[in-house]
């Protein structure tokens, strides 16, 4: 050969499996063809600003390394994204700690106070000298991390090692949330859910930068928490569903494992004891509870309205206390939820005083108290908050409750209640308060929809599943799915950002998404899904079969 000095050295060492696994990697991905670009903008819910630069786009190479801050809490969000990225890329994305993190063809994780985002923001520079993501908080940092991962390929959702070419577009993101509020409930009562469902779902809520996990816990169908100085609440009161159905309780450490599961990705378990109605597993675990003093019957079936607790009876308020002080001293977050909808045979001033008096034990165990918006009339405690669900916005009484200092989670049945059918031929669900396709839990704001109430009284939107017809987790995953997303954009992104067309758009991308992840969604005919692509395998794994409804 022209020019060769003599014989090429050879290495002293073999290569390593790893080394060789790059290397092809590399050889790889440098012949696939771009695939369609994902734009800066693609997100959900949509960022507050995005200044898009193409000739920054950036790819993820098999070396990349990602480093955080010292702080412990970078660290743990570091991981996390490490986590979500290794399976589909087949990379071992190493994580490392330095004092002043720098991408360096990397991804770099900062705490920085100078950020100036408030907890939840954060800022996503992407160059094509590697990625920075800085937040104030941990949280900012999770939620830029869901930001970021929304930004490569929807192969990135495999479980397995695929081929793709993992590029980021260039440019900023800088993102705060609009609410500090943004939820979704799931009722565990009227169906009974394992703990791996609930911690599926959390996943869900975590992807769309949702904060809270309120969960109704008690109803006439079954008690589903283990409350130590009442066990028959569980071994009685838990043993009935909708449908005659085995029903099931949490033990206190399953609620550990939900509330500690959920913290470490930035949401709040608010747990809903429902009084002094919906309570029929509790008066045939502890009929002195009763009006009559009489066990009822187990109730499987789906009315409401018909049962209660006796108001008039001191033995009742010594069981609200020591329900709710076994949920405060298990529930690190500040919100107890006291239900209070539905109780038509307790009127007037007798309901009054009884929310009054829950109200107070709770306040007295340092929670705040959230009712369902009909416990408005009762007088005022310190922070509380009204969980509004009504279909009409005309509201007088619970603009009066905020003019007394409540503030308000919205809930419209009728735009927000994912227990509601898309169409009349969806196989479950309801349709009192009316079909909700995705434009229409997409089409309202929730600081304008209660009349008479100011954008600065509504902390936030939330998004409830009830659970009379939903008997598994796909069956939560079709409801919860594509309209959930529509809601978390209401909590998180600017009016300002809010539109349609943009929405379903952005909206038809995650299809694909959820699809590679294998994940139940309603196919929605007015959202533009593209196909989902064929996903190479990669080293000969196979990849399992998408959902796609």
């Amino acid at each position: 050969m022209a020019g060769a000095a003599g014989p090429i050295p050879l290495p002293t060492q073999e290569p390593t499996a790893a080394a060789l696994a790059r290397a092809a990697e590399r050889a790889a991905t440098d012949l696939l063809a771009a695939p369609a670009p994902i734009q800066l903008a693609d997100v959900v819910p949509a960022p507050r600003d995005v200044r898009p630069n193409p000739a920054g786009n950036w790819r993820l190479s098999p070396d990349a390394v990602i480093v955080a801050s010292t702080e412990p809490a970078a660290l743990a969000a570091a991981v996390h994204l490490a986590e979500l990225l290794r399976p589909a890329t087949g990379y071992p994305l190493p994580v490392t700690d330095a004092a002043t993190p720098q991408a360096d063809d990397g991804i770099a994780l900062v705490l920085d106070q100078a950020v100036g985002l408030g907890t939840e923001g954060y800022r996503l520079d992407v160059t094509t000298s590697g990625v920075r993501l800085s937040a104030v908080t941990a949280t900012g940092l999770f939620h830029g991390v869901q930001t970021l991962r929304q930004l490569l390929p929807p192969a990135i959702e495999s479980t397995v090692p695929v081929t793709e070419a993992w590029i980021l577009p260039g440019g900023t993101i800088t993102d705060t949330p609009r609410f500090p509020y943004r939820g979704a409930m799931l009722d565990v009562a009227r169906h009974f859910f394992a703990v791996e469902d609930v911690l599926r779902v959390i996943d869900h809520l975590a992807r769309y930068k949702l904060n809270h996990l309120h969960l109704h816990l008690t109803d006439d169908q079954g008690w589903r928490i283990a409350v130590d100085s009442r066990p028959k609440l569980t071994t009685v009161g838990g043993a009935t569903e909708v449908g005659d159905g085995p029903g099931g309780f949490y033990t206190k450490a399953d609620y550990a494992r939900i509330v500690s599961y959920a913290a470490d990705r930035h949401i709040t378990v608010v747990p809903e004891i429902d009084l002094p109605g919906h309570t029929n597993s509790a008066l045939v675990a502890y009929p002195e509870l009763a009006p009559d003093k009489i066990a009822p019957p187990p109730y499987t079936g789906t009315d409401v309205g018909f049962s209660y607790v006796d108001p008039t009876d001191e033995r009742t308020y010594d069981f609200v206390a020591d329900v709710f002080g076994e949920m405060a001293a298990i529930t690190p977050g500040p919100l107890l939820h006291i239900g209070g909808d539905e109780a038509f045979k307790v009127k007037g001033e007798l309901y009054t005083g009884f929310v009054e008096r829950v109200q107070r034990i709770v306040a007295e165990l340092g929670k705040t108290v959230v009712g369902w918006h009909q416990v408005a009339p009762a007088a005022h405690v310190d922070g509380r908050v009204l969980q509004w669900w009504g279909t009409n916005g005309e509201d007088p009484t619970t603009a009066d409750a905020v003019r007394r200092g409540a503030r308000l989670v919205i809930s419209p049945g009728n735009h927000a209640y994912l227990d509601m059918k898309y169409a009349p031929d969806t196989p479950i669900g309801h349709d009192w308060a009316g079909l909700i396709d995705v434009r229409k839990a997409y089409d309202w704001d929730p600081g304008t929809h209660v009349a008479d109430v100011p954008e600065e009284a509504v902390l936030g939107v939330e998004a409830p599943l009830w659970t009379e017809s939903v008997t598994s987790l796909a069956e939560i995953e079709l409801l919860l799915l594509p309209r959930l997303p529509a809601i978390a954009e209401l909590g998180w992104s600017p009016r300002a950002t809010h539109g349609w067309a943009g929405f379903r758009s952005r909206l038809a991308g995650h299809g694909p998404r959820w699809a590679t992840a294998g994940i139940t969604f309603h196919a929605a005919p007015e959202i533009p899904w593209p196909a989902v692509p064929a996903i190479p395998q990669q080293h000969g794994v196979p990849h399992p079969d998408p959902i796609v409804p």
